[in-house]
């Protein structure tokens, strides 16, 4: 099986759209400096920042961004440290992205981890101006546009004329949510074409490294209802700007396994 390894590092990127659709959108028209990235040392699973990558940084306007910056960090419960990326949030949201392409018939494995300290005191991700979180990890994938409503069409033809690019067919994200259950499904309140797949709930597993892996074509299939086109697009995003507060969270190296 083979395995695709991702992390993305700290860098700057001109402005995009609105927060209501950049929260989907994972797209750009402009391509900035290569990012420092996390690669696997060879014989071992120490990870360390060694590689280049093409990660972005995606602010929103009107809004400060979080900062995105490589850090060792010692895990809990682990001898020495590894490197991961910190989300610092005060008050402010911003997303990094990295454009990718798996075929739809080419979908396998995901496997992600995340540490979070403290929840969002107040947060809702299900409540349209409550929806922040510590840590999300966001699929982006190609589709049939002309299934759209007309609600998605209309938004779909502004991100298309701001940005010069049209919005993912349909955006999926892995969170943490305060209070619902693992597995719920919460569809964002902007628009239906993107739905968040709960992964952790409440403040049980807070202060751990916590390691997933999930298999993209059936989380899809769960989410949406329908079978996923290529994924275009993978994404983190650590935002607490609607609950006004502060928030931190480290994320480790991500992998596509085919």
């Amino acid at each position: 099986m083979k395995s695709r390894f991702l992390c993305p590092g700290p860098i700057g990127w001109p402005g995009l759209l609105l927060r209501s659709l950049c929260a989907g959108l994972l797209t750009g028209c402009a391509t900035p400096p290569a990012a420092v990235a996390l690669a696997p040392t060879q014989g071992n699973t120490t990870w360390s920042p060694q590689q280049q990558s093409d990660w972005q940084a995606l602010p929103m306007p009107g809004k400060v961004p979080t900062t995105y910056l490589l850090e060792a960090q010692a895990p809990a419960g682990e001898r020495g440290q590894r490197v991961a990326l910190k989300a610092d949030a005060r008050s402010s949201a911003s997303m990094l992205r990295t454009p990718v392409r798996v075929e739809a018939d080419a979908l396998g494995q995901l496997g992600f981890s995340w540490m979070v300290p403290a929840l969002i005191a107040g947060a809702d991700m299900g409540v349209r101006g409550l929806d922040d979180s510590p840590v999300r990890l966001i699929l982006a994938f190609e589709g049939d546009r002309s299934q759209f409503s007309g609600k998605n069409a209309m938004l779909n033809e502004l991100t298309r004329l701001v940005t010069g690019e049209e919005m993912p067919y349909a955006t999926l994200m892995y969170v943490w949510c305060n209070q619902r259950p693992v597995g719920s499904v919460i569809h964002n309140p902007r628009t239906d074409r993107i739905r968040k797949i709960v992964v952790e709930s409440g403040p049980q597993g807070l202060m751990q490294w916590r390691n997933y892996e999930r298999n993209i074509r059936a989380d899809f299939e769960q989410a949406f209802g329908e079978p996923p086109g290529a994924l275009v697009a993978i994404g983190l995003m650590t935002d607490s700007d609607n609950t006004h507060s502060n928030t931190v969270a480290w994320y480790g190296p991500i992998a596509l396994r085919q």
